[in-house]
């Protein structure tokens, strides 16, 4: 378990919902991933580098709406710039199932 933090804390972490309008191999990565260009509605389309390929083929990624933390500084990949972070759960086997919402909501909106 990681360390306790307050309520305050985790209300620095901006979590919002987006979907999926562009999927790229990313053959410079280190690791297998996708480039991903999410659309979050009102805030634009932001773009994330995700180890998801072991679960998900291009075609299953388009138009998927997931989860992603928007309020990271963006992160230098390879020739990528990576802008969010797209949230998920190691399965059992090591690799990450994306996390999502039960219902199709708007994108951008933020989750609490």
């Amino acid at each position: 378990m990681k360390d306790e933090i307050s309520f305050d804390d985790f209300l620095k972490v901006d979590i919002r919902i987006g979907t999926i309008i562009v999927v790229n191999d990313f053959p410079k990565a280190k690791k297998p991933a996708y480039q991903l260009h999410i659309n979050f509605g009102d805030l634009g389309i932001k773009k994330s580098s995700a180890q998801i390929t072991d679960l998900y083929t291009k075609e299953q990624l388009l138009n998927k709406q997931v989860l992603a933390i928007i309020n990271f500084k963006p992160r230098q990949i390879a020739n990528f710039l990576s802008e969010v972070l797209v949230l998920g759960v190691y399965n059992k086997d090591g690799n990450v199932v994306l996390l999502q919402a039960s219902k199709i909501v708007k994108n951008g909106e933020q989750i609490s």
